[in-house]
């Protein structure tokens, strides 16, 4: 028994990395499957693909290594988190698409919610009243969907995460599980006490018998059916990608921050066994363990890579990703231009679901240079707001962030994000954190990774961007970009 198998399902593609018993990233595959827009604001995903493309990436993953199932020792299932999936009981079948993390469909029943039991369910929670949680997608399926309520009531239906929905079928209905992380984004589990709440439930009409058991993130999921890889093999971890990603940064310790730069950022600082209540629009989480989860402060951004990505698809500017880096590059500035990337609204900390992007700054001079850095750009502001959010709430300054994800591997961006920030940011060798955190999880739980610390210690291959921008620079940026995010959240409010 070599190796552990991390399950990274994302948010626009599922991915199998192979690690062997030193931690060591072997080999990886990975499978894109469509994004589905039903109407303006609405994200949805099919089921069926995402167990599909996993399925492919976890077979290509051994094919392509060479790799006999017989050597893995366990799997751990790192997931997008707040992804809504509802399915028959007995027959596995979902009753609608997954209703994506990104999707703003109810964000108007979020509001009325947030008149009367904000203070409520932060308490309970940690979680700010929004559609980018579980509950309101779930109480839509269940209002939608013809008899969906009825069924769920009598006990026919399972909701769950995406890792719940991949458990569920890689042990052939056998196991309807989730971990401590994913379960504390839905809007319905309390933090406190470790437990679904009925209060919760009752005020968001959700059916308790529809929810899965939960446990800390690296325990015992079941067995891989045998039709499925020719051998069983035991499921040892689940975990949110971005608490994943967290545990894969080996951020153990209270005030160790990270942020992933995926299709969104998402930034979390340990905060040990303390819920810290934020009083600068960030939420309090939890992180993974194998026991009793620490606490975590976080903020999260809807648009980050997925900006590039619009660049690419939505304008024609780029064919790939990688070319934004010599663009950006090749221009001192953006010559003025500020881009606002609220496709669907603005995350933490400003919490604004009804403002929509905004490209300011334009003159005749305008390149496609200068938008493609301005898109750039984008992605290290929105990241400034939120650690100097956090930076409020603990009243500490950080001075090292550590980062990962497709984006990370910009250098442009990563230079750009430590002097935005003026602080150290530090991208690991492995970029692939958040399935490395699963893999961690995994391996120490069927007991084949030991003493992680001393890997914290003896981190090799690390890249440290220093920041080199004059405050004067720096100060002047922030500005523009304040003035620019300002008429974007208050054009939206004249209306």
């Amino acid at each position: 028994m070599e190796y552990v198998i991390a399950l990274d399902q994302g948010t626009t593609s599922s991915r199998a990395v192979l690690f062997d018993a030193e931690g060591h990233l072997v080999a990886k595959a990975q499978r894109e499957f469509p994004q589905i827009y039903p109407k303006p604001g609405w994200v949805e995903h099919d089921p069926k693909e995402i167990l599909s493309s996993q399925m492919q990436a976890l077979r290509a993953v051994l094919a392509e290594s060479g790799t006999d199932i017989s050597q893995v020792a366990a799997i751990g299932i790192a997931n997008q988190r707040e992804t809504v999936l509802v399915w028959d009981r007995y027959t596995g079948r979902p009753i609608y698409n997954a209703i994506v993390w990104q999707c703003r469909r109810t964000a108007e029943y979020c509001e009325k919610v947030k008149q009367h039991h904000e203070k409520f369910v932060y308490e309970r929670t940690g979680l700010n009243i929004d559609a980018y949680f579980s509950a309101s997608k779930l109480k839509w399926i269940l209002d939608n969907v013809p008899f969906a309520r009825e069924r769920a009531e009598k006990g026919d239906l399972l909701f769950g995460t995406v890792d719940s929905y991949l458990i569920w079928h890689l042990t052939g209905g056998k196991v309807h599980a989730t971990d401590y992380t994913n379960a504390s984004r839905t809007m319905l589990f309390n933090i406190h006490t470790l437990q679904w709440d009925a209060e919760l439930c009752r005020l968001f009409g959700i059916p308790m018998a529809m929810l899965p058991q939960v446990k800390p993130s690296g325990a015992d999921y079941g067995k891989t059916r045998r039709e499925i890889l020719g051998e069983s093999v035991q499921i040892c971890a689940a975990v949110g990608d971005q608490q994943g990603a967290l545990y894969g940064q080996l951020c153990f310790r209270p005030g160790d921050v990270k942020n992933t730069y995926g299709t969104g950022c998402f930034l979390l600082m340990n905060t040990g066994k303390k819920a810290v209540v934020s009083e600068n629009g960030l939420i309090t989480t939890l992180a993974a363990s194998l026991g009793t989860p620490d606490y975590a402060l976080e903020g999260s951004v809807f648009v980050g890579g997925a900006v590039v990505q619009w660049l690419r698809d939505g304008l024609g500017l780029i064919k790939a990703a990688p070319e934004t880096e010599a663009l950006a590059e090749s221009v001192p500035d953006t010559g003025g231009v500020v881009l606002v990337p609220a496709f669907v609204g603005l995350g933490a900390p400003h919490w604004d679901s009804e403002c929509r992007g905004m490209l300011s700054g334009i003159t005749r001079g305008t390149t496609r240079e200068h938008i493609v850095r301005a898109a750039l750009e984008s992605i290290a502001f929105q990241t400034f707001d939120m650690v100097n959010a956090m930076e409020q709430d603990l009243r500490i300054g950080i001075d090292r962030l550590c980062v990962d994800g497709g984006a990370s591997t910009n250098n442009f961006l990563m230079q750009f994000q430590a002097d935005i920030l003026s602080a150290e940011v530090a991208r690991p060798e492995i970029s692939e954190t958040t399935a490395l955190g699963a893999a961690y999880l995994a391996g120490q739980y069927c007991g084949l990774y030991k003493d992680l610390d001393k890997k914290r210690e003896s981190a090799k291959g690390m890249k440290v961007f220093r920041p080199r921008m004059s405050d004067a620079e720096r100060t002047e940026k922030l500005r523009l970009w304040e003035e620019a995010l300002q008429r974007t959240m208050y054009k939206y409010k004249i209306r």
